[in-house]
């Protein structure tokens, strides 16, 4: 099937004479937002042994998560406007180029923060890379069935990859070192760069705008500052001064950046977007759905390797059925839209997850792979890629097409920011919850005298759990509420 050519301005003579086959296009795409999602996830695995090399704690560790999740999430809209203003396959070069780059100095890093920096600045590479993914396969497809069908793909492929990276951190730990989950990236980044150079034609959807940077620096400055403020509720308490200046200074942040955005000639954010019913409900959704799903990922990873002693590439083999049923559901979610509406499948999907979710919060430090983890990762993993293809499909519906890149990037960063900020809040409260069990017992350690033990570290990791299902289920609620009844 020939692709659709996108009437966009700003084609170039040779690219508009050149009309790539669409699996072309499908598979470069995928390809990259395979490479950015499978790296939120894909140090999970490896995160033990990065505490023991770098001599990391429990709460720096997140950082680790955190500093890719929170720059990505902070950047992605400009990402997706440099999309729109500059061509999409340059775009797609360059933010693969600088993850690249970064993913080779995490890998080669020797010291914390040398870590946490480069980590940082794969967040900004996948940040200009995700939104070009995206708005190419909006802009290519036309819209109907093979643009429902295309995101599915895209959706899948994107949660196969936040569920391979269990299977890839495993295997790259257990046989190589902790390292090799960075630097993995760079061969394979490479030779993604080279297909794209080759099947991608550029387009762009505006010229002669400028970037808002401030917009930029804004709302990044503003989640971390929020995600920072939460961390030290652990140690301080939420009333004090420690918690209070950061998380009051991130919501003055984010109140400036809605009043620079409502002003300049150039936002990064039109708020007009948001008048489009689709676009804000979807978006909030995401955020919400964001907020409980990172704990998946990130709390398995440690239930399953400091609980259950899973080595890690038993712990990457157990992602096994996360992986197969985030895809089946994905892959099922376009034929579906064509039977029911959109947001009836998106509930569905949700209250699957939440019976997951609520679920695992089980698990306990006698659990087993088969009676503990099996059921429970199926049931919410399904339920996870049954609903993100609707959600994704209505947050890219009804803007114009010179907005493309800057919706992708929005849905992109609503669900960032919520996982983000709801990692940073789970594991605050699991925390709290070891360091109760721990002081209010025996502790239920191990007698090495290395820190908590499998009861109060599963005691965290199971109230963690909980709290994300009740975060998921208000997301069911919202969809109730707010996305309107349409289908596919």
């Amino acid at each position: 099937m020939p692709a659709h050519t996108p009437s966009t301005t700003g084609h170039s003579s040779a690219a508009a004479r050149v009309t790539p086959p669409a699996w072309a296009v499908l598979l470069a795409a995928c390809a990259g937002q395979f490479l950015v999602v499978l790296d939120v996830s894909v140090v999970n695995v490896a995160l033990p042994s990065i505490r023991t090399d770098l001599g990391l704690g429990e709460t720096a560790l997140q950082w680790v998560v955190n500093a890719y999740a929170l720059t990505f999430a902070g950047f992605l809209l400009l990402g997706g406007r440099v999309a729109d203003l500059f061509g999409r396959k340059r775009a797609f070069l360059v933010g693969l180029g600088l993850f690249t780059a970064a993913s080779l100095a995490g890998g080669l890093a020797r010291e914390p923060w040398q870590l946490v920096a480069a980590r940082a600045a794969q967040g900004l590479g996948a940040a200009v890379l995700s939104p070009a993914t995206l708005t190419i396969l909006t802009t290519t497809f036309p819209g109907g069935a093979a643009r429902t069908r295309a995101i599915g793909t895209w959706t899948a492929v994107g949660a196969g990859g936040g569920a391979a990276g269990g299977l890839v951190g495993g295997l790259l730990t257990d046989c190589l070192s902790w390292r090799w989950v960075l630097l993995v990236n760079v061969p394979v980044g490479a030779l993604v760069l080279v297909a794209a150079a080759v099947w991608l034609v550029e387009s762009r959807a505006v010229a002669g705008r400028r970037l808002d940077v401030p917009g930029a620096v804004l709302v990044t400055a503003g989640v971390s500052s929020l995600a920072y403020g939460i961390v030290q509720t652990e140690r301080h308490g939420w009333a004090a001064a420690a918690s209070l200046v950061p998380l009051l200074g991130g919501l003055a942040l984010l109140g400036v950046f809605v009043a620079v955005e409502a002003r300049t000639r150039a936002p990064l954010m039109p708020l007009g977007l948001f008048r489009i019913r689709t676009v804000w409900a979807a978006n909030a959704v995401m955020l919400v759905c964001g907020g409980g799903m990172f704990a998946m990922w990130y709390f398995m990873s440690l239930y399953l390797q400091n609980v259950l002693h899973f080595s890690p590439i038993e712990a990457g083999l157990a992602f096994l059925p996360h992986t197969l049923s985030i895809v089946l559901g994905s892959k099922l979610a376009p034929r579906l839209m064509a039977v029911f509406s959109g947001k009836a499948l998106a509930m569905t999907g949700g209250i699957l997850a939440v019976v997951g979710y609520a679920w695992q919060s089980r698990m306990d430090a006698d659990g087993t792979f088969v009676g503990t983890v099996l059921g429970p990762a199926i049931v919410m993993s399904l339920g996870s890629g049954l609903m993100m293809t609707p959600l994704a499909t209505a947050a890219t519906s009804g803007a114009e097409p010179s907005e493309a890149g800057l919706v992708a990037g929005l849905v992109n960063t609503s669900r960032q920011i919520g996982g983000a900020l709801g990692l940073t809040v789970l594991t605050t409260i699991a925390a709290e919850r070891i360091s109760a069990t721990e002081g209010g017992s025996d502790g239920g350690g191990d007698g090495s005298g290395d820190g908590p033990g499998p009861v109060a570290l599963a005691a965290g990791y199971s109230h963690a759990f909980t709290v994300a299902s009740g975060i998921i289920a208000a997301a069911v609620v919202l969809m109730t509420v707010a996305l309107p009844r349409r289908r596919a």
